[in-house]
């Protein structure tokens, strides 16, 4: 357990007798939330529900519900269930089938990934994972981001690479299909310029444990991945988008769906000016759209679950950013500087957005200095 949790009356039984029934299972207590405000416990699920582990195509861990399929196996709800993944830090696993997995890779940095690595060689190398509902854990969730998770110390220390995205890489190199491996950098462009490190080590285990493919696992484990995060059609475009009359780039600037849109200084960083459009027609910045709320709006907003379509179209010839559905294009207004649609116009500079080649500090070499 992480240390920051609290142990609810009776919660170590049902976790450790799916273990004892079979040594490979990785056992998972459901988990509660705790306010780190007042230390108050709060119930994450709905009263009598169930949730699994699942993820999406960036690596950011979703849960969904339990599907029929799985519920069915079960004779009384309290049952432990199959899910396909789990958070993290939260589990009991027997020592001896975990040090024949090779513990954690000792290749990942800092924190990110170990908890997809864990699920993805348990089921692939013959195990199963579950969640326990008799067994219940509280956590403390931070109440602010990070800091030194992304600047400061550890960025010194690792050369600005992104530690997380590095971790979510390598076990994407280990253990997904070269199929597979292609959504994550649809998903992650950026990830390609990092270097990961010799994986040899987890390769070799990988083999000599006759594990299965990830297309056996995401068809007979996580299936229900797929209704809500789609195959990803590939990216035609990836970068930054600049305005051609500003000079400055489309930035959803942190904001959280649904939230208005705009852009600014254009910085070579990726983050939330990394702008990507698939083959069909959905612009993304990470997991979430860019939509037209009317004319006068452009907002940052969730993607419709299970689609990867969208309404945008460039236009190389005229470096112009169609919306399909209202035959306008996107636009800063010369006045107000707000992301708008206009009536399409190829001689304004105000209408023409040019793609740029996104190379962060730590990625580029000495010559690209």
């Amino acid at each position: 357990l992480d240390a920051h949790c609290e142990v609810t009356y009776n919660w170590l039984p049902p976790l450790l007798a799916p273990i004892h029934e079979d040594r490979t299972t990785l056992s998972v207590p459901v988990i509660d939330g705790i306010d780190w405000n007042d230390f108050g416990i709060h119930p994450v699920y709905a009263k009598g529900s169930h949730s699994r582990g699942i993820f999406e195509w960036g690596f950011f861990y979703k849960e969904g519900t339990l599907p029929d399929k799985e519920a069915k196996k079960a004779a009384h709800h309290s049952e432990p269930y199959n899910s396909p993944t789990h958070a993290g830090g939260l589990f009991a696993i027997d020592r001896a089938w975990f040090e024949e997995l090779g513990w954690y890779d000792p290749g990942l940095w800092v924190w990110g990934g170990e908890n997809f690595e864990l699920s993805f060689k348990v089921w692939m190398c013959g195990g199963r994972s579950v969640w326990v509902p008799c067994s219940r854990v509280s956590h403390v969730y931070r109440g602010h981001s990070c800091s030194s998770c992304g600047s400061g110390t550890l960025t010194n220390k690792f050369k600005g690479v992104p530690t997380t995205l590095r971790n979510y890489k390598r076990v994407v190199e280990v253990w997904f299909d070269d199929e597979y491996k292609e959504f994550f950098y649809t998903r992650e462009p950026l990830a390609k310029l990092i270097d990961i490190g010799d994986i040899s080590q987890q390769l070799k285990l990988k083999e000599e444990k006759n594990c299965k493919s990830f297309d056996w696992f995401m068809t007979e484990i996580a299936y229900d991945v797929f209704d809500k995060y789609p195959k990803l059609p590939p990216n035609k475009y990836w970068g930054e988008l600049k305005n051609q009359a500003t000079k400055t780039c489309l930035d959803t600037m942190g904001k959280h769906p649904p939230s208005v849109i705009g852009a600014s200084g254009c910085h070579g960083g990726g983050g939330y000016q990394m702008i990507m459009l698939n083959t069909e027609g959905q612009l993304v910045n990470g997991e979430w759209c860019i939509k037209a709320d009317g004319h006068d709006k452009i907002t940052i907003a969730w993607c419709d679950m299970g689609r990867t379509d969208g309404p945008w179209q460039y236009l190389p010839d005229t470096q112009q950013m169609r919306h399909t559905k209202y035959d306008r294009c996107l636009a800063l207004h010369p006045e107000t500087r707000q992301l708008v649609l206009l009536a399409c116009d190829e001689n304004n500079l105000y209408h023409k957005w040019q793609w740029a080649t996104i190379t962060p500090h730590w990625a580029r070499t000495k010559q690209d200095v």
